[in-house]
């Protein structure tokens, strides 16, 4: 048996400089750092993000709980707390991602600022990007997505009728079958396999204004069109997605209505509901201030600065001998 770990030291010591760059560059900034349970007894309705569920006859008092896909939800009932700035360093868990660029169990690095706007806060993540990874010396390049998607295809993802983005995508990706493939994944597909390629690999490209169908818990703003964006944005380097960040929906309403539809989907794509988080609906109710946050792969950025092209090689004990 193998029991070796499948990263070297100066990988070892590259993450452990890494954190303490992150730390550095928030206590500067006056951010607190804060931890949150890993275990939750509710856990994400997103029907494209699958959670690890403990089974009941080993959870506490016999009931589920389920390992957390991120820190949102309890760092937002922190942020209805009053706990101002906050960033955390932790662990978590989606079921089924593995890969290159994927494993199941990986490090996130999640943080909030109130009464920041979603440009603001894409400055900070360029900031703290470039101090971690020091190679990064041109512009960083940014595109909302209906700009990528008209400079490639002449097509407006907002307001193109179904049939125009099915007629695009044939055309795009002929070998792609989409005969049961919705807007949202058409439009994935299409950035994926004809957009991100084109990413330059040695600068940040930041995406944002996405379709309001893919806005999750962010804001929607209503445009002159009559067409609605999300107010969140998405950070590459090359063609490695490294974060995602929202302006944070803080509607109480919202946040619950889209938590059940999100359940709904999962029931139309033949998945089991998941119990939607009412702590976090309680904090909504209560207030969450007006705020941004942002998640970034720390795995990736480490991939990055170590040069290393597999993720399994910067973390310890991947998936397959943890």
């Amino acid at each position: 048996m193998n029991w070796q770990p499948t990263t070297n030291q100066e990988t070892r010591q590259l993450r452990a400089q890494m954190n303490h760059d992150i730390r550095t560059f928030f206590h500067q900034r006056h951010v607190l750092e804060v931890e949150t349970p890993a275990l939750s007894q509710a856990g994400n309705t997103d029907p494209f993000i699958q959670s690890f569920q403990l089974l009941n006859s080993i959870a506490t008092n016999n009931t589920s709980r389920f390992l957390h896909t991120s820190p949102e939800y309890p760092m937002k009932r922190l942020l209805a707390a009053g706990s101002g700035d906050i960033y955390q360093i932790c662990k978590v868990w989606r079921e089924g991602e593995a890969g290159r660029n994927h494993n199941p169990e990986f490090t996130l690095l999640e943080w909030y600022r109130v009464d920041y706007s979603v440009q603001k806060l894409m400055q900070e993540v360029s900031d703290l990007l470039h101090a971690l990874l020091p190679s990064l010396e041109k512009k960083d390049k940014k595109f909302t997505y209906e700009q990528l998607f008209l400079e490639k295809f002449d097509l407006n993802p907002h307001i193109a009728k179904h049939a125009d983005i099915v007629k695009c995508t044939n055309t795009s990706i002929p070998s792609l079958e989409t005969v049961d493939l919705d807007r949202q994944a058409l439009l994935d597909a299409l950035l994926t396999h004809c957009i991100e390629p084109d990413f330059e690999s040695d600068c940040l490209t930041f995406v944002y204004d996405y379709p309001a169908s893919q806005s999750a818990l962010a804001k929607i703003r209503e445009r002159k069109d009559k067409s609605s964006v999300a107010m969140r944005f998405e950070v590459y380097l090359g063609q490695s997605e490294l974060g995602n960040g929202y302006q944070e929906e803080t509607c109480y309403q919202r946040n619950k209505d889209i938590l059940q539809s999100e359940n709904i989907q999962r029931q139309k794509l033949n998945l089991e509901n998941v119990k939607q988080d009412e702590n976090f609906l309680a904090a909504a109710k209560s207030g969450i201030p007006e705020s941004a946050g942002v998640a970034i792969g720390l795995d990736r950025v480490l991939m990055a600065l170590s040069g290393i092209n597999t993720i399994q090689k910067v973390i310890n004990f991947p998936w397959d001998v943890a």
